[in-house]
């Protein structure tokens, strides 16, 4: 009986590594909830081993119940039929199958019916849960729609909203994207206005929105009339119904069991949520949620496609012997394993900090309220909030960008037969082309990181690990990094000095991959410290990282993002 969680030596590894000791004393106010909620762990210690059987329950559904129905789903699809959408068969099953584990709502606030636990919990439930059925992660994975009504909201509007959302009855959406503006989100047209008695209503189209048939609904609305920037928009929650229609479900190129919805508001009554003016910066806190999620849906669909290509490569007989054999199929096999490994160690590493961030956040506005302010703490605060600015964009960019390509080679050890419908291959490689374009597109990913990149915000981090000392051929790979490292200075001076800034713009990516390959090799030799196995990690990371830092480099030396003038002659 497989177990996604049991049977993936390398995610209970990241578990084991997990450093939430603060985030979830806060988030268990001190452990007083034990003495109301009997789910409430008493202590740090117990807190984990919930985690833990929470993550093998879901292992266990993944393996046994979600996977099986994948196929059929995707198939089947969702549909739209006399203004309803219908999901498959196999979605609903899978749905009630969560909502009786008492998993839909396991992010959010036990007040509400929720399981309380941190979101570096919950993502690593994304990824298992992914690795399944990535149509099936959207219905689950937008729990962070309730956590920010739930965060920025009344309790009245928790009450309302939240509690079925945490039985599974309803499922959430967010609904951000409009026609002509996609990411540009301060450019939303959407009208939020009061009546009389100063009640809220919204009218006009949202488009490219995950699960729009949703019963709770997270809208990004102009509320203040002639404005056209980020400071006239405020976030509304509302319900579907007769006043929000589906005008149609996109064709989708993959995610065929997860409905991508034009949704149409007709004068629909809503809710502000959270202050008005504000919410864009709201946006912001969710879509930091988001961005995990998506780079654990990236990597649970990347974790499935090596594994049909190891098992293929082992069944597979060409040339008299199995295709594990020949070397360039090794070679594919051991680059997607590292490159999966090493997002990995980068995912769970960082998520961390959106726990810690936000649970912060609360102890400072609880200090403020009580007019006992800890100035320590508020710096501390700003550091993890500087730092996740870097890393939310910077994970979703690099992970999703890893998955993309290890299903592709997942497709290339299948050969023709990959190609076809009769095996999993070909719906993974549609499935987890999105990942790197829904919630921000890697090119915007990248502009959101390379600020923090260009700070070296993660100097004392680096400086710590490159100074390490090791007797084995751990050291070359230290080398190699350190070597990086310097790099990295030279990648600076060279973007100072460009005169060009569509030139920086574009080599920007450069620095961010590099920084990013710093960072993930820093992580790798710590944990080469109490894993033996991921000394080879490190050793084939390093390698092929610095190769690449080494192509970038001359990319920048070479001008080769330097004249943009040739684009009218060039793309015609």
């Amino acid at each position: 009986m497989p177990n996604f969680f049991t049977d993936n030596n390398d995610l209970e590894f990241q578990f084991s590594r997990l450093n939430l000791e603060t985030t979830v004393e806060i988030l268990e106010d001190n452990y007083n909830q034990s003495k109301e909620y009997d789910t409430a762990p008493s202590n740090y210690q117990e807190a984990l081993e919930y985690y833990h059987a929470a993550l093998e329950l879901v292992g266990d559904l993944s393996g046994n119940y979600f996977e099986s129905r994948a196929t059929a789903n995707d198939h089947q699809g969702a549909r739209l039929e006399k203004g309803q959408v219908i999901y498959p068969e196999g979605t609903i099953e899978s749905v009630k199958k969560l909502s009786e584990s008492e998993l839909m709502g396991v992010l959010l606030p036990r007040e509400f019916g929720g399981g309380n636990i941190p979101a570096t919990i919950y993502t690593m439930m994304v990824e298992m849960l992914s690795q399944a059925d990535a149509s099936l992660m959207t219905l689950f994975g937008y729990q962070d729609v309730g956590e920010a009504i739930a965060k920025f909201g009344t309790k009245e509007q928790g009450d309302h909203f939240l509690q079925k959302y945490c039985t599974g009855e309803h499922i959430g959406a967010m609904v951000l994207t409009e026609p002509h503006a996609g990411s540009d989100l301060q450019n939303a047209k959407l009208k939020a206005y009061q009546n009389e008695n100063g009640e809220w209503f919204l009218r006009g189209t949202k488009c490219f929105i995950s699960n729009g048939c949703g019963d709770v609904l997270l809208v990004l609305a102009r509320s203040e009339p002639n404005t056209n920037n980020l400071f006239g928009l405020s976030m509304f929650a509302c319900h579907g119904g007769d006043k929000v229609t589906v005008g149609r479900i996109e064709d989708k190129m993959g995610l065929h069991a997860s409905p991508t919805c034009e949704l149409h508001f007709e004068d629909a009554p809503a809710q502000l949520i959270g202050k008005r003016k504000f919410g864009l910066i709201q946006v912001l806190h969710t879509l930091n949620h988001a961005r995990f999620s998506v780079a654990a849906q990236a990597l649970g669909i990347a974790e499935e496609a090596y594994r049909e290509a190891l098992k293929w490569s082992h069944e597979r007989i060409a040339f008299g012997e199995k295709i594990y054999n020949k070397p360039a199929v090794g070679n594919l096999l051991i680059n997607m394993r590292v490159q999966i490994e090493s997002s990995r160690s980068l995912l769970y590493s960082t998520v961390q900090n959106l726990d810690l961030k936000n649970k912060l956040e609360e102890r400072v506005e609880h200090f403020k309220k009580a007019k006992t302010p800890d100035k320590v703490l508020e710096k501390e605060l700003a550091r993890v909030t500087r730092l996740l600015e870097m890393q939310s964009p910077m994970v979703k960019y690099h992970v999703t960008e890893v998955a993309n390509k290890v299903c592709f080679d997942a497709l290339q050890v299948h050969g023709g037969a990959g190609y076809t419908k009769e095996g999993k291959i070909e719906r993974l490689c549609r499935d987890v082309r999105i990942t790197n374009i829904y919630e921000g597109t890697s090119q915007v990913q990248v502009i959101g990181a390379v600020k923090g990149a260009q700070q070296d915000l993660l100097r004392d981090f680096f400086t710590t690990v490159l100074e390490k000392q090791f007797d084995d051929e751990r050291e070359t790979s230290l080398e190699k990094l350190r070597l990086m490292y310097k790099m990295y200075g030279t990648y600076q001076n060279l973007l100072k000095d460009s005169l060009v800034k569509a030139s920086r713009d574009v080599a920007a990516k450069e620095l961010v991959d590099l920084y990013c390959s710093i960072q993930i090799g820093c992580l790798l030799v710590e944990e080469s410290e109490v894993n033996e196995r991921k000394a080879l990690i490190l050793r084939r990371y390093v390698k092929l990282a610095y190769a690449s830092a080494v192509k970038g480099l001359e990319n920048i030396r070479n001008g080769t993002y330097d004249d943009l003038t040739e684009q009218d002659i060039l793309c015609q």
